[in-house]
């Protein structure tokens, strides 16, 4: 059977302004009263210095768009977004959009038909037998469940996958409100726009980084923890203070069952790509895995730079990871998301 390898990524970013430029230019005037001295506060520590959007507040305010209004210009977004992050992905693995087995596109910020896949196949000359599949309200794991459908691909009919992750979280400002929503407070202050694709192929022995396993578990129990709902004003976002808790619970248990299948441990993992839903959930994998202070360097790094992209996240700090002077030879990337869930997947570098 072949085994799957990541030939190549491509990752694709909108104009970018200061953490500190939105909330002075923007969000100081979006929060009101009592909300605004707190939503000063969460912004200040939310690990962030820069985001990037599609739609910027600055220039546009979205807030009391209608969904249909936001649906429209995701559209028109997000193509030329995911264009640009696949012709990357393509160019870095050294092979053409025709020979693309399957295709596969996580978004959960927008919904059309012909939607991402359809037309991005179209423009980009995928051959007409490609398959696809499109991954919606998976949220910030989604990547990795992606990884997987397009890892089992190679596996099983020896052709190349392509995954690309394209989310535009500015497109769901939600109206501005007098009342204290800290959940909304913490998605406004997080949230960025981003695409990133990556090519699978079956390992020639040409270099790259196998995928050896793609695992989850998921507690329904807290299912109510983060949310993400389709309002007339947008898609609106739920998240419960409770969820670095929830981590700290099963986030051990899941990477020593991954490694333990392998033959390692923690302590022989190099590289260390954790979605970074915030500084707390950073701070929790930190803990709960006993981890040296600089492993999730990319993960804070991307936060810092990038803020949270929802599911192309975990893939900037694989890219980030792969641009190392020094690169890791062996990767365990962490997602989360709705379930609650957890997603990894190790990664291992071909000598």
């Amino acid at each position: 059977m072949a085994v799957p390898v990541i030939a190549g990524l491509g990752t694709a970013h909108p104009p970018g302004a200061a953490q500190d430029e939105l909330w002075e230019g923007f969000f100081s005037r979006h929060f009101s009263g009592n909300t605004r001295a707190l939503a000063q506060r969460i912004f200040a520590n939310s690990g962030v210095s820069r985001r990037q959007a599609a739609v910027n507040p600055l220039l546009e305010d979205v807030s009391d768009w209608p969904t249909e209004r936001r649906m429209r210009r995701y559209q028109v977004e997000a193509l030329p977004l995911g264009k640009e992050a696949v012709g990357r992905a393509l160019t870095s693995a050294g092979i053409t959009a025709g020979d693309v087995g399957l295709f596969v596109v996580c978004s959960c910020t927008g919904y059309a038909t012909p939607g991402l896949d359809i037309l991005l196949a179209r423009d980009l000359g995928m051959a007409a037998d490609t398959q696809r599949m499109f991954v919606g309200h998976m949220g910030c794991y989604a990547a990795l469940p992606g990884l997987g459908a397009a890892g089992d691909f190679v596996t099983a009919r020896g052709r190349p996958a392509l995954l690309l992750c394209a989310e535009l979280t500015s497109l769901h400002i939600q109206p501005a409100s007098a009342r204290v929503d800290t959940q909304q407070i913490v998605s406004h202050a997080l949230f960025s726009d981003a695409a990133v694709a990556a090519v699978l192929v079956p390992d020639s022995g040409a270099g790259g980084y196998r995928l050896r396993e793609v695992v989850s578990v998921t507690d329904t129990s807290t299912a109510d923890h983060m949310t993400w709902e389709v309002t007339d004003t947008g898609f609106r976002m739920g998240l419960s203070p409770k969820v670095p808790q929830v981590l700290s619970t099963h986030v051990r248990g899941l990477v020593d069952d991954l490694l333990s299948r392998h033959g390692t441990g923690v302590a022989e993992v190099d590289g260390w790509a954790v979605h970074p839903g915030g500084p707390r959930i950073l701070n929790v994998v930190e803990r709960e895995l006993a981890l040296p202070p600089t492993a999730l360097a990319a993960s804070r790094a991307t936060l810092d730079e990038h803020g949270n992209c929802s599911s192309p996240t975990v893939l900037l700090i694989l890219d980030r990871l792969l641009r190392a002077a020094v690169r890791p030879e062996r990767i365990v990337m962490l997602a989360f998301g709705p379930g609650l869930t957890l997603y990894a997947a190790l990664l291992e570098r071909r000598p």
